[in-house]
């Protein structure tokens, strides 16, 4: 079977009449006709194999007519990209492959990526700023193409999209996740809550949770655990603490933590905010934002922040670190204080 596109049961004899639909039956037929005369055998390989001569005669004929989404694969086994950033842009190819109107490099024009920026915004919630990461990504393969003379023209520099700005995350302070730790819950929210405050304990991602393992990653100091490790997201390494209700949650689970998807993990989430009826919305990101905004809440400098967190920049930590009025009033009484 050769995927050909997704259509609904009421789209379908419209679909049926796209152009390019009929192009490629034809020449599907074409192929099945000549290896009847030839009375070749009736194989799948023995017609994929025609199939892959016949494309790429036509790509010599006309270099346009090259899969976009199979060039954006083998950029990307070039490229060699960390685990994190490669799932990123994989995701991308699987929403332009459900988009289904840029398959190759002449489908590359202005109007079919606007096409793609009124269907992302059609299906599903997304923010400008996801949008734009889409774009983002897309770009970066149309630019190559057009420095490498392939195509006349990046269809990006006629197009222009909203960058839009980030909703800003707020953190839970110690108050909540301290509410967090004691609430009741079944079994699964029950893993959930653990991780999360596993992570906002330590400082650690949602990918970095997940690959942590006690045994290599961990060295003690005194009585502190530390884990020395390296983000999968950046290859850049970080040490941080391993503070008493994380190291609690190793303990429940013989320092062998629950596995989950982060899609599941944040449905369970926000089943727990409201439980709690918290008033933001819990991510498991909001547990690396929290670690940042409780270190700093109780003095740790910012540097050192930055190095638990993996920041190789202090101006990355101050996206996360926001300062709690808390912090300020205790400063502020001791300012008082001082002042004569």
């Amino acid at each position: 079977y050769i995927v050909v596109g997704e259509t609904t049961k009421e789209g379908w004899k419209s679909f049926q009449k796209q152009p390019e639909l009929k192009e490629q039956v034809s020449r599907y037929s074409e192929i099945v006709n000549a290896m009847l005369f030839l009375g070749e055998e009736m194989t799948i390989e023995n017609f994929n194999a025609h199939a892959s001569l016949n494309q790429v005669k036509r790509e010599a004929k006309n270099p346009l007519n090259r899969n976009f989404i199979e060039f954006i694969e083998s950029e990307l086994e070039r490229e060699k990209l960390r685990e994190g950033t490669k799932r990123h842009k994989e995701h991308v190819i699987e929403t332009l492959k459900e988009f289904g109107k840029i398959k190759t490099l002449a489908d590359l024009t202005p109007a079919n990526i606007r096409a793609f920026d009124r269907w992302l915004r059609d299906n599903g919630d997304r923010t400008d700023v996801t949008i734009w990461g889409y774009h983002k990504r897309v770009k970066k393969y149309t630019r190559i193409l057009k420095l490498n003379e392939i195509i006349e023209q990046d269809p990006y520099d006629i197009c222009k999209f909203p960058h839009g700005h980030s909703k800003e995350r707020t953190p839970l302070n110690e108050e909540e996740l301290i509410a967090l730790r004691k609430v009741k819950l079944n079994d699964k929210l029950d893993r959930v809550r653990d991780l999360f405050t596993f992570a906002a304990y330590t400082g650690l991602s949602y990918v970095d949770v997940q690959i942590f393992d006690f045994d290599t990653m961990t060295q003690k100091i005194g009585n502190m655990y530390y884990i020395d490790g390296t983000r999968i997201k950046t290859g850049t390494a970080f040490y941080t603490p391993i503070l008493k209700p994380a190291m609690d949650v190793l303990k429940k689970y013989n320092f062998k933590l629950p596995m989950i998807t982060n899609q599941k993990a944040n449905e369970y989430l926000h089943v727990i905010e409201a439980i709690l009826s918290f008033r933001k919305s819990l991510t498991f990101h909001l547990a690396r934002h929290s670690f940042a905004t409780l270190a700093l809440a109780h003095d740790v400098p910012i540097e050192n922040v930055a190095r638990m967190l993996g920041h190789t920049d202090i101006k990355t930590t101050q996206i996360y670190c926001k300062v709690l009025k808390t912090t300020i009033e205790r400063h502020a009484n001791n300012l008082a204080a001082s002042i004569r």
